[in-house]
């Protein structure tokens, strides 16, 4: 008797200890917890939650999930713009920003530039990348002090921000090189904030989870942050519109083992953002 008491108060204080720590998205499974039938799964989602197991490594995380046949570094920006300027803000940013992406002597390329068009509001986005890693980017931004052209537009720029912020970034091995595409799409950018320590284990899910977002062509690049907020995911999506945005996403959950891989990612993260971005003119990624 005694010992039934024990164990029903233990099962009580560990459903009120995971009702009050976990997501909401995870009641559902967490209810399942008395189900034996999926006992396994669960014991190891407790392990992962309660004692985490950090493996022996010789090597940084960037070296363990990047690209290894390319040296590309990425630059993620944020300009978040006074609300009266982002069209003139635009036109600026499409008339200095394609010379420099064409200019042999960059080593950079402009990636993608967007607008926010459902998240924060008056906000440009824009991606490049830069060939050959560190030195690449210095050898921009040493020529880039010289170029007068490019002076005036930032201190026009300067008058058109309230804010600004850019992510140096790596792209994960295992998702697609980002590519010039034609239009008209919308990209969706998916921000996570993980939990310190963590990377490794988002990158061992996501190297299966992305084979079941490949059949619409939608994934567009993956990355992760090495100088800036860290411990940051972001994955690029393009969609025709909102309603195909819905539909490939719905269908994924009709895929054998995507809902085990969500499962298991989920407590991983902190924080999650999405933006739905509209391309601007010049931007490769249309």
């Amino acid at each position: 008797m005694a010992a039934r008491v024990l164990r029903a108060h233990g099962a009580a204080w560990a459903g009120g200890l995971l009702r009050r720590a976990a997501p909401c998205a995870l009641l559902p499974g967490l209810r399942r917890l008395t189900s034996s039938s999926s006992r396994p799964r669960e014991d190891s989602w407790l392990k992962s939650l309660f004692v985490r197991k950090v493996d022996p490594r010789k090597d940084a995380h960037s070296n363990l999930l990047a690209k290894k046949e390319t040296s590309s570094l990425y630059k993620l920006q944020f300009h978040n713009v006074k609300p009266e300027c982002l069209e003139a803000y635009n036109k600026i940013c499409q008339e200095v920003l394609p010379k420099i992406h064409e200019d042999k002597h960059y080593p950079c390329t402009l990636v993608g530039t967007w607008n926010t068009w459902y998240g924060e509001q008056d906000q440009a986005v824009h991606l490049w990348r830069y060939e050959g890693g560190y030195p690449a980017l210095m050898e921009v931004m040493n020529k880039l002090k010289g170029n007068q052209e490019f002076a005036e537009f930032r201190k026009a720029r300067s008058n058109m921000l309230l804010s600004r912020k850019n992510q140096l970034l790596l792209e994960f091995s295992f998702w697609n090189e980002p590519v010039p595409r034609s239009g008209p799409n919308i990209y969706e950018l998916r921000s996570y904030q993980l939990r310190p320590g963590t990377m490794i284990e988002w990158g061992n899910y996501w190297a299966r989870a992305i084979r079941f977002r490949q059949d619409n062509n939608e994934a567009v690049g993956g990355f992760f942050s090495q100088i800036g907020q860290l411990y940051m995911v972001h994955h690029l999506w393009a969609y025709k519109d909102l309603q195909t945005r819905e539909d490939i996403r719905n269908a994924a959950w009709h895929k054998h083992g995507w809902e085990e891989l969500v499962y298991y990612t989920v407590p991983l993260i902190q924080e999650m953002e999405s933006r739905i971005m509209i391309p601007q003119k010049t931007s490769p990624l249309q």
